[in-house]
């Protein structure tokens, strides 16, 4: 452990060669809350010292964890020993966040300590959005709602407008039942049969 605290106390010593050691970087972006592990390659072909760091705010340098080798336990520093896992097997090496928040934002690199200095492989930026507050949640729901209700008005106005518009036919369409009925048609004898049945009528009266 005192190997240890001599190897972190030498790298946090020496911050600006860090900076400029590390040549492949990648970002990943999470939520709160949420599980994330972070990978970096084993280069080492021995068991060897392997550290990972976290460098928050571009200045503040922080020891994580450390084992030797791929077999051993990991050690953690202060702060990190709860919600925080490392491993590593013959390729890579690994660091698990259990339920991140906004305070493990960072750039995390891990060094292989050997032959009098530290390699580091690559470093990973992780950034950890932020959870809204609950003004900003009420505030969501309430313009979510206002969406629906406006959506919802312009449609029956649409409707109403439509019908508005829609042309009538042409004739009375309120015409009562007693004129849609067929009127009967009036019979109509020639005039000269209503001759004949006047004059049949006269000659029987006489």
């Amino acid at each position: 452990m005192e190997s240890f605290n001599l190897i972190t106390a030498l790298l946090l010593s020496s911050l600006s060669w860090i900076s400029v050691s590390v040549s492949e970087s990648q970002t990943l972006e999470v939520q709160p809350g949420k599980e994330v592990t972070l990978t970096c390659d084993n280069i080492s072909n021995k068991p060897t010292q392997i550290e990972w760091f976290r460098l928050s705010n571009r200045s503040e340098l922080s020891c994580i964890s450390s084992m030797y080798g791929s077999e051993s336990s990991a050690s953690f520093c202060d702060g990190f020993q709860h919600g925080f896992e490392m491993s590593a097997n013959i390729s890579n090496v690994f660091l698990k966040i259990k339920r991140v928040n906004s305070s493990d934002s960072g750039r995390y690199f891990c060094g292989f300590y050997g032959d009098k200095h530290t390699i580091f492989t690559s470093v990973t930026n992780l950034i950890v959005q932020e959870e809204p507050d609950g003004t900003t949640k009420l505030m969501s729901v309430m313009l979510a709602g206002l969406s629906v209700f406006l959506t919802i008005v312009v449609i029956v106005l649409k409707l109403q407008t439509a019908v508005k518009d829609k042309p009538q036919p042409e004739g009375n369409e309120d015409l009562g039942s007693e004129e849609l009925r067929p009127k009967p048609k009036r019979s109509r004898r020639p005039a000269r049969d209503r001759e004949m049945e006047s004059n049949v009528v006269y000659a029987a009266t006489r």
